[in-house]
């Protein structure tokens, strides 16, 4: 299984900015190609109402949310947060 991920930003139908909160920090983001990402329907809700202001989540933030999100999909059994 890959590292987790959010998307904090799409720049155009090809590239998204993602950040994990931790080695990827809001302050360093990463453009990432969206077809090299197994992308899931979770939604991190945190991060996205900081996003929904226009504002830019604090790092701890979208740590709690990814994590809560991988939790959720082992007990659920749902898979899918595999991440490249």
């Amino acid at each position: 299984m890959g590292k987790a991920f959010v998307i904090v930003d799409v720049l155009n139908e090809r590239y998204v900015i993602i950040c994990d909160g931790d080695i990827r920090k809001i302050e360093n983001p990463k453009k990432k190609n969206i077809r090299h990402l197994n992308l899931t329907s979770m939604q991190a809700q945190d991060v996205l109402e900081y996003l929904r202001k226009s504002e830019k989540p604090p790092n701890y933030v979208i740590k709690k949310n990814i994590k809560q999100l991988i939790d959720k999909d082992i007990t659920n059994g749902e898979g899918g947060l595999e991440n490249g």
